[in-house]
């Protein structure tokens, strides 16, 4: 009786394949580093699904390391996905062999063809302690000092004006910056932070600073050259 594995078509990986499931590496220990260790995330290549797994985090959940087969569940989830317009499957639940109850959804990566090349899959063990969960989401004092605001802005243009507002304010607030200086502390200060990576942010400084695009340009190009000195 054939299996599951036996009935997919053997999938050979080109070398461009090959660089996307390996750029999805950091995308498993990010998750990981956000998410938890009560959370295993997996990422199998679909050439050779006797030893898919090409990164795991947090394998302990589920005893599972590199090398490790794809499953029987997994398959069933590309199934799902093959034959929806979704490129993730929907979430369901499973207990791994230690009995653990885990909460999963698998997301398809494409390659340039839109095959299917590789899944990713997120389970979270849903028996783990909770204070053992909620300690990953709890800031200690430290990351609290370190804590950033982020501008959760609707459209570019609001990103922009935020920025430059927040900017300004710091700028403001700091007495070591004389008043006829400001400006060019202002503009590299967004320098620094991209904001000029933005189409049209150039102008949208000038007129917030009420002055010319020449001078912010010359106040980018300063701080290009303290960069490329230092």
């Amino acid at each position: 009786m054939m299996t599951e594995n036996e009935l997919i078509e053997p999938n050979p990986l080109n070398q461009q394949d090959s660089v996307i499931l390996r750029s999805y590496a950091a995308v498993v220990d990010g998750l990981a580093a956000l998410i938890g260790e009560h959370c295993e995330i997996v990422l199998h290549a679909l050439d050779d699904l006797n030893k898919s797994a090409i990164k795991i985090a947090n394998g302990e959940n589920t005893g599972r390391q590199v090398g490790s087969p794809i499953t029987d569940l997994a398959l069933r989830m590309l199934r799902d996905i093959e034959g929806s317009e979704r490129n993730f499957s929907r979430a369901y639940f499973t207990r791994a062999k230690s009995g653990t109850l885990m909460k999963s959804i698998t997301v398809a990566i494409r390659n340039g063809d839109n095959r299917i090349i590789g899944l990713l899959c997120i389970n979270i063990n849903l028996d783990a302690p909770f204070s053992q969960v909620l300690q990953a989401f709890i800031p200690d004092d430290q990351a609290k000092q370190a804590a950033s605001s982020v501008n959760f802005a609707s459209d570019v243009e609001e990103l922009v004006d935020q920025t430059v507002e927040r900017t300004v304010e710091e700028v403001n607030a700091d007495k070591t910056v004389s008043n006829n200086t400001k400006n060019r502390q202002i503009v590299m200060a967004l320098y620094d932070k991209g904001i000029f990576d933005i189409k049209d942010a150039i102008h949208r400084v000038a007129s917030r600073l009420n002055i010319s695009k020449h001078t912010v340009y010359l106040y980018v190009r300063q701080r290009k050259t303290e960069e490329a000195e230092s």
